[in-house]
């Protein structure tokens, strides 16, 4: 399998630039097997335009209001400015967890790779008004917040689709009162469930026939549902199953637990997930084929990064890359561009519950709990060495 990829610095589906000038690359991996080939990249559009006016004169949001975020129910979706220095600022997205304090959103937005420099400064942007026409991080009004952590999970290789693509951000602050914190949801399968979406990325003037051509920084949402994660039992190890390298048919990355939505049209040749998971049997797997959920249906694009994706109220994923198999599968525009049949990845909360909750800031119960243990711990380990010193006389 050959591979290719360049920094991006991060941005849900990849980096988007806020602005103009720099030509800074989106990170971008491509490879195949077996006649399969695909191109991905780490970065919301609808069926129909969720943006009225062209680039670069389009400085309002506009779009259908059926993809508007209403308030105050999208209060804790926030919008990161990543500031990289001489590279340029960067948009994600991220979601506001429930200790107030700590962002949950996609690893790449602030590194490429555990152990990697963070950007120089991240700002999050919180707003509560109701003017969907808001470019929240610029007009403001926002509450501006800056991060004073990084948690970036310590198995995230840098890697477009990598399941571990996930970190939490510490704010110097507590978020605005009227910002609810979320809950995760800690169980799985995440397969066949539907979800909503929202994020500051990319949108469209024209739809899902020809992808994102307008800029980032308004708040949308839509939905779509988890057709599937690459470690399906259904694909016999197909995606995951590592050769004499160690490269599975992604590259060297986890991806057993990386869930993806294809962006259906109603048609079944943009029917993606059907086409792939059919490829690899003897014909269509009726348990992964659908022509989607109608107007609502959605797909994610660059700025999108690190947003979530809500089941039952609770955030059952975060938005990590965009992938494409080619007009052969089902895209209906050559390309990695958003449009109709091209897969979105996410990374899911159930396999990192143990990462979050360890990067959060405890209630003020759970720290008089911590407290009282460390100071049994404390008294254990005085008593101990107190014992040790009396045999060794």
């Amino acid at each position: 399998m050959m591979k290719f990829k360049n920094f991006a610095g991060g941005i849900a589906l990849a980096a988007a630039l806020v602005t103009s000038g720099s030509a800074f690359a989106q990170k971008s991996v491509s490879g195949g097997s077996n006649g399969i080939n695909w191109t991905a990249q780490s970065r919301i559009i609808g069926q129909t335009p969720t943006s009225d006016v062209l680039p670069p004169t389009n400085t309002i949001g506009g779009g259908d209001p059926l993809y508007f975020a209403p308030k105050p129910q999208y209060n804790n979706v926030v919008s990161l400015i990543m500031n990289y220095g001489a590279a340029g600022s960067f948009i994600c997205s991220g979601t506001l967890l429930s200790d107030r304090r700590s962002i949950l959103t996609a690893g790449h937005c602030v590194s490429d790779g555990a152990g990697t420099a963070n950007p120089l400064t991240t700002t999050a942007y919180f707003s509560n008004g109701n003017n969907p026409n808001e470019r929240v991080h610029s007009a403001g009004l926002a509450t501006a917040i800056t991060i004073s952590d990084y948690f970036v999970n310590a198995a995230y290789t840098g890697e477009v689709i990598d399941q571990n693509d996930i970190a939490v951000l510490r704010l110097s602050s507590l978020a605005p009162i009227w910002a609810a914190g979320h809950d995760i949801l800690t169980t799985g399968d995440l397969t066949g469930q539907q979800f909503n979406v929202a994020g500051y990325g990319g949108r469209s003037t024209i739809g899902g026939a020809f992808g994102t051509d307008a800029r980032t920084g308004y708040l949308r949402q839509g939905d779509n549902i988890f057709d599937y994660n690459w470690g399906h039992a259904d694909f016999n190890g197909f995606f995951t199953d590592r050769d004499a390298n160690g490269e599975n048919f992604f590259g060297t990355a986890d991806v057993q637990f990386s869930y993806v939505s294809d962006f259906d049209n109603g048609l079944a040749a943009q029917d993606t997930a059907c086409r792939i998971a059919g490829a690899l049997g003897q014909g269509p797997k009726p348990q992964f084929c659908n022509t989607g959920i109608g107007a609502r249906e959605v797909n994610v694009a660059g700025g999108d990064s690190g947003g979530p994706q809500f089941i039952n109220g609770k955030l059952a994923s975060v938005t990590s890359y965009g992938l494409s198999f080619g007009t052969g599968f089902g895209d209906f525009r050559a390309g990695l561009n958003n449009s109709w049949g091209e897969f979105s990845g996410y990374v899911p909360t159930f396999i990192h519950e143990k990462f979050i909750q360890s990067a959060m800031i405890p209630e003020p119960g759970t720290w008089a709990m911590m407290i009282f243990g460390f100071g049994l711990v404390g008294g254990a380990a005085r008593r101990r060495k107190d014992i040790v010193k009396t045999v060794a006389a």
